[in-house]
């Protein structure tokens, strides 16, 4: 399977998870009503190797033969996945809960956009995110390949005899994937692993889609993968242009302005005062940014309706709209309180050199 095909998967199961929102509320309320008694678990097979990491964060290179006999949790993440930062507050309280009755659980950094190749970047991330358990970098997609994975986010439940014994893959689930856990840690130590589950508290973007009120769903910018530019003319790939937008978009419809190059993954900025347009309807907007060059900073400014933010900015806005790109990640740009409407949203960069990927919803 391709590398293009793996990353559309992601966004296929993010458009199902927002297409199945009430489904996904179901089958959380079934674990949550299963937790009283042991999952149906088969052999999946065996520990795939980890000796394709390129290195190691947190940890000295861990195997599966120096793990064998704890339950280890494999998760596939890309620091910039929006489905993955929802989980994660989860994955954080297992590991911690769970650590000192042997469980161990290992960070699989998988890479979708080229920056999140830079180990630098991959470091800034595990310490921003509060990652404290053994992080594998496999920029080469070689543990990728070796699970036959198919999705970020993913996990793999691996028991004490080295089987994988379950895998889930994108967000939801949450308490079944602990009930599941929590009878591979007794079957490998015989004891009781109690009755409380692990407190999980989810900050930021962290914090779970309202899936009920989402009605856009993730868009790349980049001529590769991008849907519903609507600038007139189209995109230009690969060459400077001087882009205008309309005056009104239609629903999940974007937008450029100013003195843009189009390219395959983002879109890069050329002189100041470009802006991006785009009409959705949710929560939260949340938009991967990045300096073209490193060590340098954009500032922009985000207005919904025209109008500055106020109590709709994101974490990394203000209520005047303002803020800075510095570091190659996501930004969550709004949050927005009820009622949920189609709102017109854009971003103005004051400064040039800025390259954006990717807009995610929640």
């Amino acid at each position: 399977m391709s590398r293009e095909i793996r990353q559309d998967r992601r966004h296929f199961l993010g458009a199902a998870a927002m297409t199945l929102a009430a489904a996904q509320f179901g089958l959380i309320g079934c674990a949550a009503a299963e937790s009283a008694s042991a999952v149906r678990l088969e052999e999946e097979g065996g520990f795939p190797s980890l000796g394709g990491a390129t290195g190691w964060l947190n940890s000295q290179p861990l195997t599966p033969a120096s793990l064998r006999g704890k339950v280890v949790l494999v998760e596939f993440w890309t620091y910039t996945c929006i489905n993955w930062r929802r989980t994660l507050p989860y994955v954080r309280a297992w590991a911690e809960t769970y650590k000192d009755r042997g469980l161990v659980v290992i960070g699989a950094h998988t890479p979708e956009f080229s920056f999140e190749h830079d180990v630098e970047n991959i470091r800034w991330a595990v310490k921003d995110m509060r990652i404290d358990f053994p992080v594998a970098i496999d920029s080469n997609y070689a543990i990728w390949r070796a699970f036959d994975n198919e999705a970020w986010p993913a996990l793999y439940f691996i028991d004490a005899k080295g089987h994988i014994r379950h895998h889930h893959f994108g967000e939801g689930e949450y308490e079944q994937s602990e009930v599941i856990l929590r009878q591979l840690l007794a079957q490998a130590s015989g004891g009781d692993p109690g009755h409380e589950l692990a407190s999980v508290h989810a900050i930021g973007a962290e914090v779970a889609a309202d899936w009920g009120s989402l009605r856009s769903q993730e868009n790349y910018v980049g001529y590769q993968r991008t849907t519903n530019f609507s600038s007139p003319g189209g995109a230009k790939n690969n060459k400077p242009h001087e882009y205008a937008a309309p005056a009104r978009l239609a629903l999940n419809h974007w937008a450029l302005s100013g003195d843009w190059t189009v390219g395959k993954e983002a879109v890069a900025l050329n002189q100041a005062g470009g802006r991006i347009a785009y009409c959705f309807h949710a929560r939260d907007l949340n938009l991967i940014l990045g300096p073209a060059v490193r060590g340098t900073s954009v500032r922009f400014r985000v207005r919904i309706e025209g109008q500055p933010p106020g109590p709709t900015h994101g974490t990394d806005v203000d209520a005047e709209g303002n803020g800075t790109v510095i570091e190659q990640r996501m930004y969550q740009l709004i949050r927005q309180p009820e009622p949920i409407a189609d709102r017109q949203f854009e971003i103005e960069f004051l400064d040039p050199g800025v390259e954006a990927f990717d807009f995610t919803f929640g």
